[in-house]
């Protein structure tokens, strides 16, 4: 976070001290994806370029439309904590909505300004600068600037400056949104969108890495019964969608430390920290009577009604490493699946 800044002195009185400025955001633009790092150094040289009394840097959730204050210099950051604005919910909304600036010199004469920031933090707002960040022209954020000291200065010298670090803003808010992109489609199930192989492969590893690791872990195989004859019957594709929906109907059976991870064919595995094995049996079960009582592919003529099975084995009860660990609940499940099926087996 950036320390709380006062009215800053405007430090680029000339056009070199502005390009010097892009010159080393850009280089670090080029060399670090933090989004982070890169973010607060172009809300600092806002704040030194325009003098006013805060300054923020606001990003849009892709799904709901609303902003989320990233940044923010010149007042505690904390103030701003679950405080969230809405479309429709003012100055800076409005922004990231049209894509288009505003220089609001006084915002009791606009119709657009919002009390809900200044109720929320006791700040009390008289002017509004406030830009968008767009790409491609898609709207990503805004970065706003309250309580200009002068509009004019700023409408004269500051906004082309402004508009480069709002563009360099936008670029590494797209580079990190597609470098997470990519980073969860490699641990990733393409048809499900559950968690992958390479993921449980990582976070195996990373449990064990930990030399004090005593936290119980029990790791859950699961197979769906008779699969093959569903797939023989209904497709491939209505295969693939019945793994997708079992998948659902798994993950609201599981707390929110739980890991499900779609294993391969129509297997999956069930990651349980801090449950040993008794606790991993009851919780596995729970999940058995969920599968076995829902209706899958209710959009068919022939719904389906399917059970699964499921082998345990739990560290460090069972298993010291990873591979025993993986190697004990696989040979768990198939014992099951050659005896009983839509049962629980254990290591």
């Amino acid at each position: 976070m950036l320390d709380d800044h006062k009215l800053t002195p405007n430090v680029f009185s000339n056009p070199t001290d502005a390009l010097k400025t892009c010159v080393e955001v850009g280089k670090l633009l080029t060399s670090t994806l933090n989004l982070q790092e890169i973010l607060e150094l172009i809300m600092l040289k806002v704040s030194q370029l325009i003098r006013a009394q805060n300054w923020s840097l606001l990003l849009k959730n892709e799904k709901s439309g609303e902003l989320t204050f990233e940044i923010v210099v010149g007042i505690n950051q904390e103030l701003f904590n679950g405080l969230n604005l809405l479309p429709g919910e003012g100055i800076a909304p409005h922004v990231a909505e049209t894509g288009k600036a505003v220089f609001i010199p006084d915002v009791n004469d606009s119709p657009l300004f919002n009390k809900k920031v200044d109720l929320h933090t006791g700040f009390t707002t008289r002017s509004v600068i406030c830009l968008p960040l767009i790409i491609r022209g898609k709207s990503l954020g805004v970065i706003e600037i309250v309580n200009v000291e002068d509009m004019k200065i700023f409408e004269l010298e500051d906004f082309p400056i402004l508009t480069i670090l709002a563009d360099y803003a936008a670029i590494a808010i797209e580079n990190s949104r597609y470098v997470d992109k990519i980073r969860k489609m490699s641990i990733t199930d393409e048809y499900t969108g559950l968690y992958n192989a390479r993921y449980l492969h990582q976070i195996l590893d990373e449990f064990f890495s930990k030399t004090d690791q005593t936290t119980p872990l029990s790791v859950v195989f699961m197979d769906i019964d008779s699969f093959k004859s569903i797939v023989d019957h209904y497709g491939h594709l209505l295969g693939t969608r019945l793994l997708k929906e079992i998948g659902k109907t798994i993950t609201r059976n599981l707390s929110d430390q739980d890991i499900l991870i779609k294993y391969g064919g129509d297997e999956y595995i069930i990651l349980l920290p801090g449950r040993n094995k008794t606790q991993a049996v009851k919780h596995s079960e729970k999940i058995l009577r969920a599968i076995k009582e829902s209706t899958y592919l209710k959009s068919k003529t022939e719904p389906v009604r399917i059970t699964a099975s499921v082998g345990i084995a739990t560290y460090p009860e069972d298993a010291e490493t990873k591979k025993q660990l993986l190697i004990l609940a696989d040979n768990a499940l198939f014992k099951i699946k050659h005896s009983r099926k839509n049962r629980v087996g254990t290591a």
